[in-house]
Protein backbone atom coordinates (compact mmCIF):
# COMPACT_ATOMS: atom_id res chain seq x y z
CA UNK A 1 0.00 0.00 0.00
CA UNK A 2 1.08 3.78 -0.79
CA UNK A 3 0.69 6.76 1.98
CA UNK A 4 1.97 9.69 0.27
CA UNK A 5 2.54 12.22 2.63
CA UNK A 6 2.04 15.49 1.84
CA UNK A 7 2.14 18.86 4.15
CA UNK A 8 -1.38 20.76 3.95
CA UNK A 9 -0.65 23.73 1.71
CA UNK A 10 -3.23 24.72 -0.79
CA UNK A 11 -2.25 22.79 -3.90
CA UNK A 12 -0.85 19.56 -2.71
CA UNK A 13 -4.44 19.70 -0.62
CA UNK A 14 -6.54 20.23 -4.38
CA UNK A 15 -4.27 17.57 -5.58
CA UNK A 16 -5.42 15.04 -3.34
CA UNK A 17 -8.99 16.30 -3.23
CA UNK A 18 -9.48 16.00 -6.78
CA UNK A 19 -7.83 12.52 -7.28
CA UNK A 20 -10.57 11.69 -4.81
CA UNK A 21 -13.64 13.29 -6.50
CA UNK A 22 -12.60 12.20 -9.94
CA UNK A 23 -12.40 8.51 -8.89
CA UNK A 24 -9.01 8.43 -9.71
CA UNK A 25 -6.90 6.88 -6.67
CA UNK A 26 -7.80 3.27 -5.40
CA UNK A 27 -8.03 2.36 -2.09
CA UNK A 28 -4.45 1.02 -2.31
CA UNK A 29 -3.47 4.83 -2.02
CA UNK A 30 -4.14 6.18 1.58
CA UNK A 31 -3.00 10.13 1.46
CA UNK A 32 -1.10 11.18 4.68
CA UNK A 33 -1.84 14.88 5.32
CA UNK A 34 0.07 17.14 8.02
CA UNK A 35 -1.85 19.75 8.19
CA UNK A 36 0.30 23.03 8.16
CA UNK A 37 -2.71 25.98 8.89
CA UNK A 38 -6.55 25.73 9.41
CA UNK A 39 -7.85 26.85 5.34
CA UNK A 40 -11.05 26.34 3.57
CA UNK A 41 -9.16 24.21 1.30
CA UNK A 42 -7.83 21.80 4.45
CA UNK A 43 -12.17 21.53 5.53
CA UNK A 44 -12.87 20.84 2.08
CA UNK A 45 -10.61 17.86 1.21
CA UNK A 46 -11.27 16.45 4.74
CA UNK A 47 -15.26 16.78 3.61
CA UNK A 48 -14.72 15.23 -0.11
CA UNK A 49 -12.74 12.01 1.69
CA UNK A 50 -16.22 11.95 4.04
CA UNK A 51 -18.32 12.14 1.25
CA UNK A 52 -16.08 9.51 -0.44
CA UNK A 53 -16.00 7.30 2.11
CA UNK A 54 -12.30 7.15 1.28
CA UNK A 55 -9.53 6.90 4.28
CA UNK A 56 -7.50 9.38 4.80
CA UNK A 57 -4.22 10.31 7.15
CA UNK A 58 -4.37 13.10 9.21
CA UNK A 59 -1.12 14.07 11.31
CA UNK A 60 -2.50 15.50 15.13
CA UNK A 61 0.51 17.26 16.12
CA UNK A 62 2.30 18.69 13.22
CA UNK A 63 6.34 19.74 12.87
CA UNK A 64 5.94 22.56 11.15
CA UNK A 65 3.15 25.62 10.38
CA UNK A 66 0.81 27.16 12.46
CA UNK A 67 -2.64 24.89 12.55
CA UNK A 68 -2.58 24.40 16.28
CA UNK A 69 -2.13 28.64 16.46
CA UNK A 70 -4.92 28.68 14.49
CA UNK A 71 -6.85 26.84 16.47
CA UNK A 72 -6.57 28.45 19.28
CA UNK A 73 -7.48 31.84 17.43
CA UNK A 74 -11.08 32.95 18.55
CA UNK A 75 -11.61 34.29 14.77
CA UNK A 76 -11.48 30.89 13.56
CA UNK A 77 -14.32 29.60 15.66
CA UNK A 78 -16.22 28.61 13.10
CA UNK A 79 -14.19 27.00 10.78
CA UNK A 80 -12.51 25.35 14.23
CA UNK A 81 -16.01 23.62 14.79
CA UNK A 82 -16.35 22.31 10.97
CA UNK A 83 -12.76 21.14 11.30
CA UNK A 84 -13.02 18.82 14.19
CA UNK A 85 -16.47 17.61 13.29
CA UNK A 86 -14.95 16.35 10.00
CA UNK A 87 -11.61 15.59 11.59
CA UNK A 88 -13.34 12.75 14.01
CA UNK A 89 -14.59 10.58 11.44
CA UNK A 90 -14.33 6.84 10.75
CA UNK A 91 -12.26 8.00 7.45
CA UNK A 92 -9.57 9.34 9.18
CA UNK A 93 -6.69 7.78 10.42
CA UNK A 94 -5.13 9.21 13.52
CA UNK A 95 -0.86 9.85 13.34
CA UNK A 96 1.48 11.16 15.82
CA UNK A 97 4.84 11.95 15.52
CA UNK A 98 6.49 10.06 18.24
CA UNK A 99 8.38 12.82 20.53
CA UNK A 100 8.52 13.26 24.57
CA UNK A 101 4.69 14.48 24.41
CA UNK A 102 3.46 10.84 22.99
CA UNK A 103 2.07 9.31 26.20
CA UNK A 104 -0.07 12.54 26.75
CA UNK A 105 -0.95 12.76 22.98
CA UNK A 106 -1.99 9.09 23.71
CA UNK A 107 -4.07 9.33 26.94
CA UNK A 108 -5.77 12.30 25.61
CA UNK A 109 -6.61 10.53 22.33
CA UNK A 110 -7.69 7.26 24.27
CA UNK A 111 -10.14 9.78 26.73
CA UNK A 112 -12.05 10.00 23.63
CA UNK A 113 -12.45 6.41 22.97
CA UNK A 114 -9.90 6.01 20.39
CA UNK A 115 -7.72 3.20 21.25
CA UNK A 116 -4.09 3.61 21.11
CA UNK A 117 -3.84 0.40 18.88
CA UNK A 118 -5.91 1.97 16.07
CA UNK A 119 -3.85 5.05 15.77
CA UNK A 120 -0.38 5.36 13.39
CA UNK A 121 2.81 6.53 15.14
CA UNK A 122 5.61 8.35 13.05
CA UNK A 123 9.61 7.46 14.06
CA UNK A 124 11.67 9.46 11.65
CA UNK A 125 14.68 9.95 14.23
CA UNK A 126 16.79 7.96 16.27
CA UNK A 127 15.64 9.84 19.87
CA UNK A 128 12.06 8.28 18.93
CA UNK A 129 12.41 5.34 19.99
CA UNK A 130 12.46 5.29 23.70
CA UNK A 131 9.07 7.20 23.83
CA UNK A 132 7.89 4.96 21.41
CA UNK A 133 8.69 2.22 23.27
CA UNK A 134 7.47 3.50 26.67
CA UNK A 135 4.41 4.81 25.36
CA UNK A 136 3.54 1.34 23.66
CA UNK A 137 5.13 -1.62 25.78
CA UNK A 138 4.42 -4.87 24.40
CA UNK A 139 1.44 -3.80 21.75
CA UNK A 140 1.78 -1.86 18.76
CA UNK A 141 0.12 1.14 16.91
CA UNK A 142 -2.22 0.34 13.53
CA UNK A 143 0.95 1.09 11.50
CA UNK A 144 4.53 2.83 12.45
CA UNK A 145 6.23 4.74 10.25
CA UNK A 146 10.07 4.74 10.20
CA UNK A 147 12.96 5.53 8.27
CA UNK A 148 15.11 2.62 6.29
CA UNK A 149 18.08 2.13 8.73
CA UNK A 150 18.51 -1.11 10.86
CA UNK A 151 18.38 1.05 14.26
CA UNK A 152 14.39 1.75 13.21
CA UNK A 153 13.63 -1.86 11.93
CA UNK A 154 15.68 -4.34 14.47
CA UNK A 155 13.56 -1.79 17.49
CA UNK A 156 10.28 -1.63 15.63
CA UNK A 157 9.52 -4.56 14.10
CA UNK A 158 5.82 -4.57 14.02
CA UNK A 159 3.28 -2.90 11.71
CA UNK A 160 6.17 -1.07 9.58
CA UNK A 161 6.07 1.19 6.73
CA UNK A 162 9.19 2.56 4.75
CA UNK A 163 8.91 5.98 5.08
CA UNK A 164 11.42 8.01 2.96
CA UNK A 165 12.00 11.35 0.87
CA UNK A 166 13.15 9.80 -2.58
CA UNK A 167 12.91 13.24 -4.28
CA UNK A 168 16.33 14.89 -4.94
CA UNK A 169 15.30 18.73 -4.14
CA UNK A 170 17.92 21.52 -5.72
CA UNK A 171 18.14 24.77 -4.56
CA UNK A 172 17.27 26.04 -7.75
CA UNK A 173 15.42 24.35 -10.81
CA UNK A 174 17.93 25.22 -12.91
CA UNK A 175 20.20 23.04 -11.76
CA UNK A 176 18.00 19.97 -12.54
CA UNK A 177 19.03 20.87 -16.16
CA UNK A 178 22.44 19.00 -14.75
CA UNK A 179 20.65 15.61 -14.88
CA UNK A 180 17.14 16.10 -15.95
CA UNK A 181 16.75 12.00 -15.45
CA UNK A 182 17.27 10.36 -12.39
CA UNK A 183 16.42 7.40 -9.86
CA UNK A 184 13.32 8.23 -8.07
CA UNK A 185 12.42 5.05 -5.89
CA UNK A 186 11.96 1.01 -6.15
CA UNK A 187 10.36 0.63 -3.07
CA UNK A 188 7.17 -0.43 -4.55
CA UNK A 189 8.61 -3.38 -5.83
CA UNK A 190 10.40 -4.41 -2.63
CA UNK A 191 8.62 -3.07 0.38
CA UNK A 192 6.58 -6.58 1.17
CA UNK A 193 9.99 -8.68 0.65
CA UNK A 194 11.87 -6.42 3.42
CA UNK A 195 8.84 -6.58 5.58
CA UNK A 196 6.60 -3.74 5.76
CA UNK A 197 3.17 -3.47 5.26
CA UNK A 198 3.66 -0.24 3.01
CA UNK A 199 5.76 2.40 1.76
CA UNK A 200 5.84 6.26 1.87
CA UNK A 201 7.32 9.18 0.19
CA UNK A 202 6.87 13.08 -0.41
CA UNK A 203 5.91 12.54 -3.79
CA UNK A 204 7.45 15.26 -6.51
CA UNK A 205 7.59 17.76 -3.51
CA UNK A 206 9.88 16.47 -0.69
CA UNK A 207 10.23 17.00 2.41
CA UNK A 208 11.57 20.51 2.94
CA UNK A 209 8.88 22.92 4.43
CA UNK A 210 9.35 26.69 3.44
CA UNK A 211 5.86 29.21 4.76
CA UNK A 212 6.20 31.37 1.34
CA UNK A 213 7.00 30.88 -2.18
CA UNK A 214 9.30 32.88 -4.24
CA UNK A 215 9.85 33.59 -7.84
CA UNK A 216 12.15 31.24 -9.58
CA UNK A 217 14.81 32.16 -12.36
CA UNK A 218 13.65 28.53 -14.11
CA UNK A 219 10.38 26.74 -14.36
CA UNK A 220 10.28 22.64 -13.66
CA UNK A 221 7.84 20.31 -14.56
CA UNK A 222 8.57 17.00 -12.51
CA UNK A 223 7.30 13.36 -13.89
CA UNK A 224 7.53 9.82 -12.67
CA UNK A 225 7.34 7.17 -14.59
CA UNK A 226 7.71 3.46 -14.61
CA UNK A 227 11.20 2.06 -16.14
CA UNK A 228 11.61 -0.80 -18.11
CA UNK A 229 12.56 -2.62 -15.03
CA UNK A 230 8.95 -1.03 -13.21
CA UNK A 231 11.04 1.35 -10.85
CA UNK A 232 10.22 4.65 -10.99
CA UNK A 233 12.16 7.50 -12.65
CA UNK A 234 11.48 10.88 -12.31
CA UNK A 235 12.15 13.03 -15.56
CA UNK A 236 12.91 16.94 -15.17
CA UNK A 237 11.59 19.31 -17.98
CA UNK A 238 12.91 23.06 -16.82
CA UNK A 239 12.89 26.26 -19.42
CA UNK A 240 15.64 27.69 -21.30
CA UNK A 241 15.76 30.90 -20.56
CA UNK A 242 16.86 31.08 -17.38
CA UNK A 243 18.68 34.86 -16.73
CA UNK A 244 16.15 36.33 -14.72
CA UNK A 245 12.22 35.86 -12.79
CA UNK A 246 10.68 37.73 -16.13
CA UNK A 247 8.28 35.97 -17.98
CA UNK A 248 7.37 32.95 -15.76
CA UNK A 249 4.54 32.02 -18.89
CA UNK A 250 6.97 32.18 -21.14
CA UNK A 251 9.54 30.03 -19.29
CA UNK A 252 6.62 27.29 -18.45
CA UNK A 253 5.84 26.89 -22.40
CA UNK A 254 9.65 25.67 -23.13
CA UNK A 255 9.57 23.25 -20.21
CA UNK A 256 5.86 22.18 -21.08
CA UNK A 257 7.08 21.80 -24.93
CA UNK A 258 9.97 19.13 -23.63
CA UNK A 259 7.30 17.40 -21.52
CA UNK A 260 4.67 17.10 -24.62
CA UNK A 261 7.64 16.14 -26.95
CA UNK A 262 9.00 13.53 -24.64
CA UNK A 263 5.38 11.86 -24.16
CA UNK A 264 5.16 11.26 -27.39
CA UNK A 265 7.39 8.44 -26.66
CA UNK A 266 6.49 7.52 -23.40
CA UNK A 267 2.83 7.64 -23.88
CA UNK A 268 1.79 8.07 -19.81
CA UNK A 269 -2.04 8.66 -20.25
CA UNK A 270 -2.69 9.98 -16.57
CA UNK A 271 -4.89 13.20 -15.84
CA UNK A 272 -2.03 14.81 -15.20
CA UNK A 273 -0.53 14.41 -18.09
CA UNK A 274 -3.75 15.01 -20.07
CA UNK A 275 -3.88 18.02 -18.30
CA UNK A 276 -0.22 19.29 -19.37
CA UNK A 277 -0.91 18.28 -23.11
CA UNK A 278 -4.28 20.28 -23.35
CA UNK A 279 -2.40 23.31 -21.90
CA UNK A 280 0.30 23.24 -24.38
CA UNK A 281 -2.16 23.09 -27.44
CA UNK A 282 -4.33 25.93 -25.49
CA UNK A 283 -0.81 27.64 -24.72
CA UNK A 284 -2.20 28.71 -21.42
CA UNK A 285 -0.18 29.52 -18.50
CA UNK A 286 -2.42 28.09 -15.22
CA UNK A 287 0.08 29.28 -12.76
CA UNK A 288 3.15 27.18 -10.93
CA UNK A 289 0.70 25.92 -7.78
CA UNK A 290 -1.50 24.11 -10.61
CA UNK A 291 1.69 22.74 -12.08
CA UNK A 292 2.82 21.20 -8.69
CA UNK A 293 -0.93 20.26 -8.35
CA UNK A 294 -0.69 18.43 -11.85
CA UNK A 295 2.73 16.57 -11.16
CA UNK A 296 1.25 15.30 -8.02
CA UNK A 297 -1.83 13.88 -9.11
CA UNK A 298 -0.05 12.29 -11.89
CA UNK A 299 2.56 10.37 -9.65
CA UNK A 300 -0.53 9.08 -7.51
CA UNK A 301 -2.29 7.99 -10.36
CA UNK A 302 0.25 6.53 -11.63
CA UNK A 303 0.74 4.62 -8.16
CA UNK A 304 -2.65 3.28 -8.05
CA UNK A 305 -2.84 1.89 -11.48
CA UNK A 306 0.49 0.20 -11.02
CA UNK A 307 -0.60 -1.32 -7.11
CA UNK A 308 -3.99 -2.19 -9.16
CA UNK A 309 -2.11 -4.27 -11.84
CA UNK A 310 0.27 -6.37 -8.87
CA UNK A 311 -2.70 -6.94 -5.75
Amino acid sequence: MYFPYLRGRQFELIAIRELVEKSLINKNVMPIVEPVKLSSALIKTLMSFREKDRALGFVRNPQVGSLLKDLSDEKNEKDKDRFYELLNTSETLTFLYADAKLPAHLSSIESRGLKKQDIATICINQDAIPYFKSAYGADSPRLNFIREKSVFRRQMPNQRVLFEDRFLKKKRNVAYLEQEDEPFTSDHLYYKSDGYLGFSDFSVVGDEFTETGFAPYAVAIHIVYLATDQTLRVRHFVSDTNDDITDPAGKFAEALEKLVNWNETHKLDTYGIKSFEEMYKSRSYPGLGIVKKLSIMHHLELMSRYLDGVN
